[in-house]
């Protein structure tokens, strides 16, 4: 079930806040589970039982450790509760691709490739093992003091706004929230607002123009393909002019991001309604001015996740400068394969870790000299292409599309067939970039952040309502299409 669908607008939404607000608030916690559960079972019941019974092992250790005053002991309990959701994680994700390149250089030495059964990936997998890691830390380093109740960590862990794909939340920015919040009529309106502001960032910009780029490029993973249909494509863009070439790029990079930002506006919106503060994950990417400054904007909870989790207890920069480089390229390497277990993927983690090293080095510095505008356009057009190693799978088709990018011929389109996609292209940028100005910082802060007054909630509702209902007469008409951060 994926929030830019009809069974969850128009049946689960509704009926699970009717019964949420209905019954009373000590009971309230346990609605939201039971739905959190149903939810997951309906997009992977064959994982249901994993999933829980990972999240109650995780529970119990956890409160073992922190009862016992053994360190060693402690550091066991520990790492065994790391295990279990990173174990799932390696098993479900990694497998295959394990396998894939086990029979590859099998193949090279002439020996027959081992037959297994393809694994399928559960959604969310990423994200929910990462919680239950942030969790088992942050209670071993005494950030936090465990959870009292298995229903409160089972809550914390599978919370259907953000269980499929972030934000990643810790649980000390949760803790409290979980045990008691308040959920006023303001918090109500100004979750709905939020969430119709991510639906029509899903399915106005996000799927108008995937649909364009999956008709150039196919799907993104092209597994199960069959020889004939990878042919087609690779002829397909091999045969692109420099113009179409660069709209597709350029489209791509629109669709991930008003698709990932409209799944983190519509979660964070839907825990607003019940009074939940969800961290922010997006704060103008395509505006930074380096790379560097692009990842401090573009899911800052992953960010924070690898700076807290990762890159400090390989030594950060506390090391010496060599030993800070390698930690953030590495730490940029990991973050590419846990977005896929695909080379396409280590590429483009370790693309970003280079660009990342170069502006410590001498490159923000450059950045700074030019000046604001050609800063902007150059990191721009340096996240661009490092996305069409994020969306292609195959590496040769990546640098054909490339290759007609740069060929120079570019020719005028036939606006006929592509004037919806540069229509859309153009309302994407200009939402994009307006932040850029002091007028579009007004405007978004107005937009996200402001508490609106009675008279203005009128307003807004009524917006808001016509925005909705458009919205599923656009879905109806094209079919809705799952969040790429889905796969992850």
């Amino acid at each position: 079930m994926v929030f830019s669908s009809n069974i969850f607008l128009l049946y689960f939404m509704p009926v699970f806040f009717l019964l949420y607000f209905v019954m009373p608030r000590k009971t309230r916690n346990y609605v939201l589970l039971l739905a959190s559960l149903i939810f997951y079972a309906w997009g992977a019941p064959e994982f249901i039982i994993q999933l829980v019974a990972s999240v109650v092992a995780n529970f119990y250790l956890v409160k073992l450790m922190c009862r016992s005053n053994d360190p060693r002991l402690r550091k066991w309990l520990c790492g065994i509760s790391i295990f279990i959701p990173i174990g799932l994680l390696l098993f479900y994700k990694y497998g295959n691709f394990t396998m894939e390149n086990l029979n590859f250089f099998r193949g090279l030495f002439g020996k027959a490739p081992h037959e297994w059964k393809r694994i399928l990936l559960p959604i969310g997998i990423s994200f929910f093992s990462f919680q239950s890691v942030t969790y088992t830390l942050d209670t071993y380093r005494g950030v936090n003091k465990p959870m009292e109740r298995l229903t409160d960590f089972m809550l914390y862990i599978t919370m259907f706004p953000q269980l499929i794909a972030g934000p990643i939340i810790r649980y000390c920015d949760v803790a409290d929230q979980i045990r008691s919040r308040e959920s006023s009529m303001a918090d109500r309106l100004q979750g709905f607002y939020r969430f119709v502001i991510g639906l029509c960032k899903k399915i106005l910009i996000a799927d108008v123009i995937g649909a364009e780029v999956d008709a150039v490029l196919g799907p993104s993973n092209l597994t199960g393909l069959g020889a004939e249909q990878l042919a087609e494509i690779f002829n397909r863009v091999a045969a692109l002019d420099s113009t179409t070439a660069w709209l597709v790029a350029l489209a791509y990079a629109f669709q991930i991001y008003f698709d990932f930002a409209g799944y983190s506006d519509m979660a964070i919106g839907l825990g607003r309604i019940m009074g939940f503060k969800f961290p922010e994950n997006f704060d103008n990417p395509y505006t930074s001015r380096s790379i560097t400054e692009f990842w401090r904007r573009w899911h800052m909870t992953l960010g924070a996740f690898i700076m807290n989790y990762l890159y400090i207890p390989l030594g950060g920069n506390r090391k010496g400068k060599g030993r800070m480089y390698f930690n953030l390229w590495i730490c940029f390497l990991i973050s590419g394969l846990w977005h896929g277990a695909s080379w396409n993927f280590v590429i483009w983690g370790a693309l970003h870790g280079l660009f990342i090293c170069l502006d410590k080095l001498f490159l923000g510095k450059v950045m700074k000299k030019i000046g604001k505008a050609p800063s902007v356009i150059l990191t721009f057009v340096t996240v661009v292409l490092i996305w069409l190693f994020f969306r292609i799978e195959d590496l040769g088709l990546t640098w054909t599309l490339i290759t007609r990018m740069f060929a120079f011929d570019f020719v005028a389109p036939n606006w006929h067939d592509v004037i919806q996609l540069v229509i859309t292209l153009i309302v994407a940028a200009f939402f994009s970039f307006i932040t850029l100005t002091k007028f579009g910082q007004r405007l978004q802060e107005k937009v996200y952040f402001t508490e609106f007054n009675s008279g203005q909630h009128i307003a807004v509702w009524i917006v808001s309502i016509f925005a909705f209902l458009f919205c599923l007469a656009a879905l109806n008409a094209s079919g809705f299409s799952p969040f790429i951060y889905f796969r992850f």
